[in-house]
């Protein structure tokens, strides 16, 4: 019989379809008396193909979804579609059509590629964002954290991508670009909507210590550093002329008394205040400007500007030594981060350092280190950031400075100067966007009444779809009449739609409570039981790139959505997270423009979805990047074909017993019991290696078992105890494979005439006594050399294998009449006799 991968996977995959294998079943039902395990894959962009990445994310949880069946669990393996957002519209404003047709299509087209795979999923949990039926809860959601003081609405400077005509999150700039589309990011004031996940700051932060088991450090890391909990104090300089104080927080109230100047932001709220009427006036205002017309945002910070500022003419005064200190308006000092006044002291941070000596700006040490030579501002060519004790701070000379940090801060909060504080990077994030193809806003603008929320029944604002968009990207809804005109829900007047739209990640942020929820289930958001049987989500997969964005938002809003009371006792959404690494041509990140893609369509027609599947898998460990390798698929694809031949020619010869049918007694036949102990040796490994994630191992260890049967099928088949012995674990391998080539399994399952399915088996119990041999291959070596094979018997104690071994006739050879200066012993495989 010949291998077609084609028929035969197109048979299971209508089967599957047909039976509804893969539906999960909801609390109550019987099988919903098994263990949960909630499976989810980080929902695609409805691109309108998949691609290699998409393989290697789907197919790792794909195996997780089949192992853990077998393994007894009630598994939910959802599928759906992030279908809102700027790539789909800018997509089909480049195709010439609508964004809801080119949507919809793109999702029909991946839905065939996705089931040509044999993914198992429960498509009758699908959805996609742009339904109604799933962005009116989103609505709803909204109008809640307005209720909640949650969302608000406020005029600010923004990140504006010009190519996208949109605002950016901070967190969808990087390096001063557009996240999505590379292009130079512009600073825009415009009033927008946020919600205020800087409520839940100190709750993100610590509930990360919950998930340090499941999640990757760097991933915590990342979160932790975004997040950015400082502890220090707030300081008051009062300005040397008129009333006024400039607030500041610093995390090192110990460094006061070296504090020589003070560096405002472009923006900060003062600094007209200061500026007005001093000859360094027009100067320092087209600074500040300039500042304010260009974004300086980088991912690793503002401290990686060229450090730039202008005198202001003004003074402040150091609220601990009564000093002095020049006001400069300064580009490395961020407006929304802290106050936007930073003290500057030199010869502690480096920052300042840098800039004191661009400009010439007095340099203070107040901290000496212990046990070394006295640091002078004139000789340092850097800031000293260590420990050490205080110098030049009055009263607290000598103290050491971790102390001195708390005793400064409640010196200044008896005084009125101060009080100790806390900070935080994480800024509220910004879900407007002036596109088309989102979720509509849920308020309305009346004159009479102001800004007004939309009723609840009044859900959903549909987003209209007869409009035509603008070929540069300009949102059409501000020129639809009749989307623009409404009725106050208040007074009943007429009022105005809001026209932006919400950001995508808002969708992302919830959908996995909607799959666990049932999204055909119209009445409510979510059946509560439900959630309380899913949730949290077992094992998330997806890429590190969302380890902010996507992570940080979900968490967010499972925390906001339980306060709510949309939800009950679930505060994290993901106990587990694996994320994967990418798959490259060349050492490269695969990419059109490069050249270098590999589609998956054409590897399936060539090669069958079960090889694409297997090779990606056994490429390399699942966090890691891998090269895609002709070599590589093209041995995959070798493999099933040996194994399918192998199987085939043995329909009719062993007997249809299942896996590790040769008896718990094990059969005396020793081929067979050979045969028997790799059987289980490689359910053991491959067990273990699957709830590790390390794919790659657990099919190295099919193969060396398929390998055995292979080099030992003749002399099994000979006798009835290695007959029997070859069906076992023939059973076994098939059993193992069935989670990583699933056609394949099912199909030669069937050809060998076993019972039921291969992918419906319990999954093998290996066993102890099984793995133990009454004979041992013992490997003796004369100073790492391999000199001689001994076969002992099992029970043998470890002196005597060495004496066996020192006394076999090869190895005197090499030992007689020379000095013996140790004896290395692994037991049960190797003996190193180091000699002189």
């Amino acid at each position: 019989m010949k291998y077609d991968p084609h028929s035969l996977e197109q048979k299971w995959q209508d089967i599957w379809e047909k039976e509804r294998t893969f539906r999960s079943f909801r609390p109550g039902r019987p099988d919903a008396e098994k263990p949960k395990f909630y499976c989810l894959e980080m929902f695609p962009y409805p691109s309108g193909n998949i691609h290699m990445g998409h393989v290697r994310n789907y197919s790792i949880g794909d195996v997780l979804a089949r192992f853990k069946r077998m393994r007894g669990f009630n598994v939910l393996y959802p599928m759906g579609w992030d279908a809102f957002g700027l790539p789909a519209e800018n997509a089909a404003i480049q195709n010439g059509t609508h964004p809801a047709s080119w949507t919809f299509s793109n999702i029909e087209n991946m839905k065939k590629q996705l089931r040509r795979m044999g993914y198992s999923y429960d498509w009758t949990r699908e959805l996609a964002t742009c339904a109604p039926e799933y962005y009116r809860w989103e609505q709803a959601f909204f109008l809640k954290f307005l209720e909640k003081d949650l969302a608000y609405r406020k005029k600010a400077s923004q990140h504006w991508c010009p190519s996208c005509h949109t605002v950016l999150a901070n967190e969808q700039v990087i390096e001063g670009r557009c996240w999505r589309c590379d292009s130079e990011v512009e600073a825009k004031e415009l009033t927008q909507w946020f919600l205020r996940i800087s409520a839940y700051s100190e709750e993100l932060l610590a509930d990360l210590e919950t998930l340090g088991k499941g999640w990757p450090e760097r991933v915590l890391t990342m979160q932790r550093n975004w997040i950015g909990k400082s502890l220090g104090a707030d300081i008051e300089f009062p300005l040397e002329e008129g009333t006024q104080r400039l607030r500041v927080f610093s995390t090192r109230p110990d460094t006061l008394a070296g504090a020589t100047f003070m560096s405002l932001s472009a923006e900060h709220p003062l600094l007209d205040e200061i500026l007005r009427g001093r000859p360094q006036e027009e100067e320092a205002r087209a600074f500040a400007l300039s500042i304010r017309n260009s974004v300086k945002t980088s991912a690793k910070g503002p401290e990686d500007l060229e450090k730039e500022g202008r005198f202001t003419g003004a003074y402040c005064l150091n609220p601990l030594t009564g000093a002095r200190m020049p006001i400069w308006v300064a580009n490395f000092v961020l407006a929304g981060y802290g106050t936007g006044a930073v003290m500057a002291v030199p010869a502690h941070d480096q920052r300042d350092y840098e800039f004191a000596r661009k400009y010439d700006l007095p340099i203070q040490v107040v901290i000496q280190p212990e046990n070394s030579p006295a640091l002078r501002p004139e000789d340092m060519a850097a800031a000293y950031d260590r420990p050490g004790r205080l110098v030049n701070s009055g009263t607290y000379d000598g103290m050491d400075n971790e102390e001195a940090k708390g005793t400064v801060a409640g010196w200044l909060e008896e005084r009125g100067l101060g009080r100790p504080s806390v900070q935080w990077r994480l800024r509220d994030w910004n879900v407007s966007r002036q596109r088309y193809w989102g979720t509509p806003i849920p308020v309305v603008y009346c004159d009479r009444c102001g800004m007004v929320p939309e009723k609840a029944e009044n859900l959903p604002v549909l987003l209209p779809l007869e409009v035509q968009t603008h070929p540069d990207g300009r949102s059409p809804l501000p020129d639809s009449p009749t989307f623009c005109k409404a009725r106050c829900p208040e007074c009943g007047g007429e009022a105005r739609r809001e026209t932006d739209t919400f950001d995508t990640f808002v969708e992302s942020s919830w959908y996995f409570l909607r799959y666990a929820a049932s999204p055909a289930d119209n009445g409510q958001a979510f059946n509560i039981e439900d959630l309380r049987y899913w949730m949290p989500v077992d094992q998330y997969i997806g890429g590190v790139e969302h380890a902010i964005l996507h992570l940080l938002y979900s968490r967010f809003f499972i925390k906001a959505l339980n306060d709510m009371g949309f939800i009950r006792e679930i505060r994290e959404p993901f106990s587990n997270l694996l994320t994967q690494g990418m798959v490259r041509m060349g050492g490269s990140k695969m990419s059109k423009s490069k050249g270098n893609v590999v589609s998956p369509s054409e590897m399936i027609n060539r090669y069958g979805a079960d090889t694409v599947r297997l090779f990606c898998l056994f490429a390399a460990p699942p966090e890691r990047d891998f090269d895609w390798s002709e070599s590589g698929i093209e041995g995959a694809y070798r493999f099933i074909q040996r194994v399918w031949r192998f199987c085939t020619d043995l329909a009719g010869k062993i007997p249809p017993a299942g896996p590790l049918s040769a008896g718990e007694e094990g059969p005396r036949d020793e081929r067979a019991r050979e045969t028997r102990l790799r059987e289980h040796a490689a359910i053991k490994k491959v067990g273990e290696d699957l709830e590790n994630f390390q794919f790659n191992t657990a099919i190295a260890a099919t193969m060396e078992l398929f390998n055995h049967l292979l080099s030992t099928r003749d002399e099994l088949l000979d006798e009835e105890p290695g007959r029997k012995a070859l069906a076992s674990a023939t059973a076994s391998l098939l059993t193992l494979l069935a989670p990583f080539t699933p056609h394949l399994s099912e199909e030669l399952w069937q050809t060998l005439g076993f019972a039921g399915r291969a992918g419906e088996q319990p999954w093998p119990a290996w066993q102890a006594e099984a793995l133990r041999r009454d004979i041992l291959t013992i490997v003796v070596q004369v100073n790492g050399k391999l000199r001689a094979r001994l076969e002992l018997p099992a029970e043998a104690s470890g002196e005597e294998c060495e004496a066996a071994a020192l006394t076999h006739d090869n190895i005197q050879k090499y030992i007689q009449g020379r000095e013996i200066k140790k004896i290395l012993h692994v037991p049960g495989k190797l003996i190193n006799v180091v000699v002189a």
